[in-house]
Protein backbone atom coordinates (compact mmCIF):
# COMPACT_ATOMS: atom_id res chain seq x y z
CA UNK A 1 0.00 0.00 0.00
CA UNK A 2 1.21 3.45 -0.91
CA UNK A 3 1.89 5.85 1.62
CA UNK A 4 -0.98 8.33 -0.06
CA UNK A 5 -3.16 5.44 0.27
CA UNK A 6 -2.09 4.82 3.38
CA UNK A 7 -2.98 8.39 4.92
CA UNK A 8 -6.01 8.61 3.05
CA UNK A 9 -7.63 5.44 4.74
CA UNK A 10 -6.45 6.72 8.04
CA UNK A 11 -8.13 10.32 7.74
CA UNK A 12 -11.70 8.49 6.22
CA UNK A 13 -11.09 6.23 9.06
CA UNK A 14 -11.09 9.27 11.33
CA UNK A 15 -14.02 10.86 9.55
CA UNK A 16 -15.85 7.65 9.37
CA UNK A 17 -19.14 9.23 10.14
CA UNK A 18 -19.08 12.14 8.04
CA UNK A 19 -18.00 9.21 4.75
CA UNK A 20 -21.54 7.62 6.16
CA UNK A 21 -23.71 10.46 6.27
CA UNK A 22 -22.63 11.39 2.80
CA UNK A 23 -22.36 7.69 0.90
CA UNK A 24 -24.87 5.31 3.29
CA UNK A 25 -27.37 8.48 3.67
CA UNK A 26 -30.31 5.89 4.53
CA UNK A 27 -28.67 4.83 7.69
CA UNK A 28 -28.07 6.15 10.89
CA UNK A 29 -25.80 6.22 14.33
CA UNK A 30 -26.11 3.87 17.24
CA UNK A 31 -23.50 4.34 19.69
CA UNK A 32 -20.30 3.54 17.95
CA UNK A 33 -21.72 2.33 14.50
CA UNK A 34 -23.34 3.38 11.54
CA UNK A 35 -26.45 1.12 10.29
CA UNK A 36 -28.17 0.50 6.98
CA UNK A 37 -29.15 -2.17 4.97
CA UNK A 38 -26.27 -2.83 2.78
CA UNK A 39 -24.06 -1.21 0.43
CA UNK A 40 -26.60 0.08 -2.10
CA UNK A 41 -27.73 2.54 0.74
CA UNK A 42 -31.01 0.56 1.47
CA UNK A 43 -33.11 1.17 4.70
CA UNK A 44 -32.17 -1.55 7.34
CA UNK A 45 -29.67 -2.96 9.97
CA UNK A 46 -27.57 -5.41 8.05
CA UNK A 47 -24.12 -3.58 7.57
CA UNK A 48 -22.53 -1.85 10.32
CA UNK A 49 -19.29 0.52 10.23
CA UNK A 50 -17.43 0.73 13.34
CA UNK A 51 -17.36 4.70 13.95
CA UNK A 52 -14.53 4.29 16.67
CA UNK A 53 -11.57 2.18 17.16
CA UNK A 54 -7.76 1.59 16.72
CA UNK A 55 -6.22 3.27 13.94
CA UNK A 56 -5.42 -0.59 12.40
CA UNK A 57 -6.26 -4.13 13.78
CA UNK A 58 -9.23 -5.79 14.64
CA UNK A 59 -12.48 -3.16 15.65
CA UNK A 60 -10.08 -0.68 13.29
CA UNK A 61 -12.34 2.69 13.08
CA UNK A 62 -13.60 2.46 9.51
CA UNK A 63 -14.08 -0.88 9.10
CA UNK A 64 -17.59 -2.79 7.96
CA UNK A 65 -19.14 -5.98 7.98
CA UNK A 66 -22.46 -7.14 6.33
CA UNK A 67 -23.38 -10.27 7.93
CA UNK A 68 -26.16 -11.24 5.94
CA UNK A 69 -23.86 -11.26 2.81
CA UNK A 70 -20.75 -12.35 4.33
CA UNK A 71 -18.98 -9.24 2.92
CA UNK A 72 -16.76 -6.80 4.78
CA UNK A 73 -14.28 -4.04 4.06
CA UNK A 74 -12.88 -0.50 4.75
CA UNK A 75 -14.38 2.70 3.63
CA UNK A 76 -12.89 3.00 0.19
CA UNK A 77 -15.10 0.06 -0.52
CA UNK A 78 -17.82 2.11 0.60
CA UNK A 79 -17.18 4.53 -2.05
CA UNK A 80 -16.26 2.57 -4.72
CA UNK A 81 -19.74 0.61 -4.13
CA UNK A 82 -21.61 4.15 -4.07
CA UNK A 83 -20.14 5.79 -6.70
CA UNK A 84 -19.50 3.15 -9.22
CA UNK A 85 -15.99 3.88 -9.49
CA UNK A 86 -13.35 1.12 -10.39
CA UNK A 87 -9.95 2.73 -11.48
CA UNK A 88 -8.03 2.92 -8.49
CA UNK A 89 -6.51 6.47 -8.72
CA UNK A 90 -10.33 8.14 -9.97
CA UNK A 91 -11.79 6.50 -6.32
CA UNK A 92 -8.64 7.92 -4.11
CA UNK A 93 -9.79 11.12 -6.21
CA UNK A 94 -13.23 10.66 -4.94
CA UNK A 95 -11.87 9.93 -1.51
CA UNK A 96 -9.43 13.17 -1.28
CA UNK A 97 -12.57 15.27 -2.44
CA UNK A 98 -14.43 14.35 0.03
CA UNK A 99 -12.30 15.37 2.63
CA UNK A 100 -11.65 18.31 1.24
CA UNK A 101 -7.85 17.57 0.74
CA UNK A 102 -6.03 18.91 -2.84
CA UNK A 103 -4.89 15.96 -5.30
CA UNK A 104 -1.26 15.66 -5.56
CA UNK A 105 1.09 17.81 -7.26
CA UNK A 106 2.24 15.86 -10.21
CA UNK A 107 6.49 16.92 -11.02
CA UNK A 108 7.07 19.12 -14.06
CA UNK A 109 7.57 17.30 -17.27
CA UNK A 110 9.91 18.20 -20.43
CA UNK A 111 7.06 18.75 -22.48
CA UNK A 112 4.79 22.38 -21.80
CA UNK A 113 2.33 21.27 -19.40
CA UNK A 114 -1.95 21.70 -20.03
CA UNK A 115 -3.95 24.34 -18.45
CA UNK A 116 -4.71 22.78 -14.59
CA UNK A 117 -8.89 22.34 -15.31
CA UNK A 118 -10.63 23.98 -12.09
CA UNK A 119 -10.50 21.90 -8.77
CA UNK A 120 -13.47 20.26 -7.37
CA UNK A 121 -16.54 19.81 -8.21
CA UNK A 122 -20.22 20.44 -6.94
CA UNK A 123 -20.57 16.73 -5.66
CA UNK A 124 -17.51 16.88 -4.13
CA UNK A 125 -18.24 20.44 -2.64
CA UNK A 126 -21.14 19.03 -1.38
CA UNK A 127 -19.67 16.22 0.57
CA UNK A 128 -17.01 18.58 2.17
CA UNK A 129 -19.96 20.85 3.52
CA UNK A 130 -21.93 17.68 4.77
CA UNK A 131 -18.89 16.31 6.41
CA UNK A 132 -18.54 19.95 8.42
CA UNK A 133 -20.04 21.20 11.45
CA UNK A 134 -22.48 23.68 12.83
CA UNK A 135 -20.56 26.84 13.67
CA UNK A 136 -21.70 27.60 17.00
CA UNK A 137 -19.22 26.99 19.99
CA UNK A 138 -16.22 26.04 17.12
CA UNK A 139 -13.05 27.87 16.26
CA UNK A 140 -15.04 29.34 13.35
CA UNK A 141 -17.13 31.30 15.52
CA UNK A 142 -14.13 32.24 17.39
CA UNK A 143 -12.15 33.73 14.86
CA UNK A 144 -15.70 35.46 13.76
CA UNK A 145 -16.03 37.03 16.93
CA UNK A 146 -12.35 37.95 16.78
CA UNK A 147 -13.34 39.93 13.76
CA UNK A 148 -16.08 41.81 15.40
CA UNK A 149 -18.57 39.74 14.36
CA UNK A 150 -21.48 37.78 16.07
CA UNK A 151 -24.11 37.53 13.56
CA UNK A 152 -23.38 34.40 11.88
CA UNK A 153 -26.08 34.29 9.05
CA UNK A 154 -29.15 32.81 9.59
CA UNK A 155 -29.20 30.40 6.40
CA UNK A 156 -26.70 27.91 7.86
CA UNK A 157 -24.17 28.73 5.09
CA UNK A 158 -21.25 28.72 7.71
CA UNK A 159 -19.64 25.52 9.22
CA UNK A 160 -16.65 24.84 10.69
CA UNK A 161 -14.31 21.82 9.87
CA UNK A 162 -11.39 20.59 12.01
CA UNK A 163 -9.52 19.12 9.40
CA UNK A 164 -9.75 20.68 6.53
CA UNK A 165 -6.66 19.36 4.04
CA UNK A 166 -4.71 22.47 3.15
CA UNK A 167 -1.17 22.48 0.25
CA UNK A 168 0.99 25.31 0.87
CA UNK A 169 1.84 26.59 -3.15
CA UNK A 170 3.90 24.77 -4.50
CA UNK A 171 4.06 21.58 -1.87
CA UNK A 172 3.50 18.27 -2.08
CA UNK A 173 2.37 17.27 1.54
CA UNK A 174 -0.58 18.31 2.82
CA UNK A 175 -1.68 18.95 5.97
CA UNK A 176 -4.74 18.92 7.93
CA UNK A 177 -5.96 22.75 9.52
CA UNK A 178 -9.31 23.73 11.16
CA UNK A 179 -10.92 26.01 8.35
CA UNK A 180 -14.04 27.88 8.10
CA UNK A 181 -16.43 26.12 5.60
CA UNK A 182 -18.85 28.62 3.06
CA UNK A 183 -21.50 27.47 1.12
CA UNK A 184 -21.70 28.45 -2.45
CA UNK A 185 -25.54 28.01 -3.49
CA UNK A 186 -27.46 28.77 -6.64
CA UNK A 187 -30.93 29.94 -6.95
CA UNK A 188 -32.36 27.30 -6.58
CA UNK A 189 -30.79 26.81 -2.81
CA UNK A 190 -28.54 24.02 -4.61
CA UNK A 191 -24.98 23.79 -3.79
CA UNK A 192 -22.91 24.23 -6.27
CA UNK A 193 -19.76 24.97 -4.15
CA UNK A 194 -17.53 25.84 -0.92
CA UNK A 195 -15.23 28.75 0.00
CA UNK A 196 -12.78 27.37 3.00
CA UNK A 197 -10.81 30.28 4.81
CA UNK A 198 -8.29 28.37 7.22
CA UNK A 199 -7.72 29.54 11.20
CA UNK A 200 -5.11 29.71 13.68
CA UNK A 201 -4.77 26.85 15.71
CA UNK A 202 -6.42 29.23 18.26
CA UNK A 203 -9.41 30.71 15.75
CA UNK A 204 -8.32 34.17 16.54
CA UNK A 205 -7.19 34.62 12.95
CA UNK A 206 -6.14 33.03 9.67
CA UNK A 207 -3.53 30.24 9.34
CA UNK A 208 -0.50 31.51 8.80
CA UNK A 209 -0.13 29.54 5.68
CA UNK A 210 -0.75 30.59 1.55
CA UNK A 211 -3.40 30.29 0.59
CA UNK A 212 -5.62 31.22 3.43
CA UNK A 213 -8.38 30.83 1.46
CA UNK A 214 -9.52 28.56 -1.41
CA UNK A 215 -12.47 27.84 -3.55
CA UNK A 216 -13.77 24.16 -4.96
CA UNK A 217 -16.97 23.65 -6.89
CA UNK A 218 -18.76 26.27 -9.68
CA UNK A 219 -19.14 30.12 -8.28
CA UNK A 220 -19.70 31.90 -10.93
CA UNK A 221 -23.43 33.58 -11.11
CA UNK A 222 -23.45 32.22 -7.40
CA UNK A 223 -23.12 33.32 -3.62
CA UNK A 224 -22.64 32.54 -0.03
CA UNK A 225 -26.76 33.68 0.66
CA UNK A 226 -25.57 34.92 4.49
CA UNK A 227 -29.46 35.86 5.14
CA UNK A 228 -32.23 35.44 3.23
CA UNK A 229 -33.44 37.41 0.33
CA UNK A 230 -36.09 39.98 0.07
CA UNK A 231 -37.35 42.67 -2.23
CA UNK A 232 -33.97 44.17 -1.63
CA UNK A 233 -30.53 42.64 -1.28
CA UNK A 234 -26.91 43.91 -0.23
CA UNK A 235 -23.88 41.85 -2.25
CA UNK A 236 -20.36 42.40 -1.69
CA UNK A 237 -17.20 40.52 -1.97
CA UNK A 238 -16.13 39.32 1.83
CA UNK A 239 -17.60 37.16 4.04
CA UNK A 240 -16.83 38.80 6.56
CA UNK A 241 -17.17 42.30 4.84
CA UNK A 242 -21.24 40.96 4.39
CA UNK A 243 -21.98 39.90 7.88
CA UNK A 244 -19.97 42.83 8.94
CA UNK A 245 -22.92 44.94 7.55
CA UNK A 246 -25.30 42.28 9.22
CA UNK A 247 -23.35 42.98 12.34
CA UNK A 248 -24.69 47.11 12.39
CA UNK A 249 -28.26 46.06 10.68
CA UNK A 250 -29.87 42.98 12.24
CA UNK A 251 -31.78 41.53 9.41
CA UNK A 252 -30.57 42.96 6.42
CA UNK A 253 -30.38 40.46 3.62
CA UNK A 254 -26.73 40.15 2.85
CA UNK A 255 -25.00 37.80 0.16
CA UNK A 256 -21.14 37.59 -0.18
CA UNK A 257 -19.92 37.06 -3.85
CA UNK A 258 -16.26 36.06 -2.49
CA UNK A 259 -14.36 38.09 -5.24
CA UNK A 260 -14.45 41.42 -7.61
CA UNK A 261 -14.50 39.01 -10.45
CA UNK A 262 -17.55 37.06 -9.10
CA UNK A 263 -18.97 39.92 -7.67
CA UNK A 264 -19.72 41.51 -11.44
CA UNK A 265 -21.61 38.00 -12.51
CA UNK A 266 -23.88 37.32 -9.09
CA UNK A 267 -27.42 36.13 -11.06
CA UNK A 268 -29.91 38.55 -9.37
CA UNK A 269 -32.72 37.12 -8.02
CA UNK A 270 -36.24 37.43 -9.31
CA UNK A 271 -38.65 40.21 -7.63
CA UNK A 272 -35.63 41.96 -6.44
CA UNK A 273 -36.63 46.02 -6.19
CA UNK A 274 -33.43 47.58 -5.26
CA UNK A 275 -29.78 46.52 -5.11
CA UNK A 276 -27.12 47.81 -2.71
CA UNK A 277 -23.51 46.54 -3.62
CA UNK A 278 -20.87 46.88 -0.72
CA UNK A 279 -17.74 47.81 -2.16
CA UNK A 280 -13.94 47.10 -1.52
CA UNK A 281 -11.86 50.62 -1.51
CA UNK A 282 -10.24 49.41 -4.78
CA UNK A 283 -10.51 49.31 -8.21
CA UNK A 284 -11.34 45.71 -8.97
CA UNK A 285 -14.17 46.06 -6.85
CA UNK A 286 -14.82 49.87 -7.99
CA UNK A 287 -15.08 48.03 -11.83
CA UNK A 288 -17.18 44.67 -10.26
CA UNK A 289 -20.18 47.03 -8.93
CA UNK A 290 -20.07 49.03 -12.19
CA UNK A 291 -20.77 45.76 -14.16
CA UNK A 292 -23.05 44.69 -11.65
CA UNK A 293 -25.26 48.20 -11.30
CA UNK A 294 -25.30 47.95 -15.55
CA UNK A 295 -26.54 44.46 -15.68
CA UNK A 296 -29.01 45.36 -12.53
CA UNK A 297 -30.35 48.96 -13.94
CA UNK A 298 -30.59 46.61 -17.93
CA UNK A 299 -33.47 44.60 -15.85
CA UNK A 300 -34.93 47.89 -14.15
CA UNK A 301 -33.88 47.41 -10.60
CA UNK A 302 -32.48 50.20 -8.70
CA UNK A 303 -28.93 50.11 -7.64
CA UNK A 304 -26.64 52.27 -5.45
CA UNK A 305 -23.38 51.98 -4.38
CA UNK A 306 -22.33 51.72 -0.14
CA UNK A 307 -19.12 53.02 0.53
CA UNK A 308 -16.61 51.92 3.64
CA UNK A 309 -14.45 54.59 5.63
CA UNK A 310 -11.44 52.27 5.25
CA UNK A 311 -10.49 49.45 2.82
CA UNK A 312 -13.38 47.32 3.57
CA UNK A 313 -16.88 46.63 5.97
CA UNK A 314 -14.73 44.81 8.38
CA UNK A 315 -12.07 47.45 8.87
CA UNK A 316 -14.97 50.08 9.67
CA UNK A 317 -16.36 47.84 12.26
CA UNK A 318 -13.40 46.65 14.19
CA UNK A 319 -12.11 49.96 13.40
CA UNK A 320 -14.80 52.09 14.71
CA UNK A 321 -17.93 49.47 16.58
CA UNK A 322 -21.02 48.64 14.75
CA UNK A 323 -22.54 51.74 15.69
CA UNK A 324 -20.43 54.03 14.19
CA UNK A 325 -21.23 51.56 10.92
CA UNK A 326 -24.99 52.10 11.17
CA UNK A 327 -24.78 55.92 11.43
CA UNK A 328 -22.64 55.52 8.02
CA UNK A 329 -24.55 53.38 6.39
CA UNK A 330 -27.83 55.30 7.37
CA UNK A 331 -26.30 58.03 5.23
CA UNK A 332 -25.87 55.56 1.84
CA UNK A 333 -29.24 53.83 2.38
CA UNK A 334 -31.97 55.11 0.10
CA UNK A 335 -34.98 56.83 2.10
CA UNK A 336 -37.86 54.58 1.12
CA UNK A 337 -35.50 51.49 2.88
CA UNK A 338 -34.22 53.68 5.67
CA UNK A 339 -37.16 53.38 8.23
CA UNK A 340 -37.40 49.92 7.19
CA UNK A 341 -33.53 48.61 7.98
CA UNK A 342 -32.81 51.49 10.65
CA UNK A 343 -36.00 51.62 12.16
Amino acid sequence: MSLETAETLAELAANAEGVCRAYLSKGRREGSYWIVGDLQNNPGRSLFVRLTGPASGPGAAGKWQDPAVGTHGDLLDIIRARTGITRFPDLLAEARAHLGRPQPVVPDKQEPRKAKAPGGTSAAAARLFAASNLITGTLAETYLRSRGITQIGANGALRFHPKCWHREEGQTRSIPRPALIAAVTDGAGALQGVHRTWLAADGKGKADVDPQRRAMGHLLGNAVRLTPQDDILVIGEGIETMLSLSEAIPGLPVWAALSSGHLGAVLLPEGLKRLYIAIDRDPAGQRAAEKLSARASEVGIGCQVLEPRLGDFNDDLRANGKDALRQHLAGQIGPEDRHRLLG
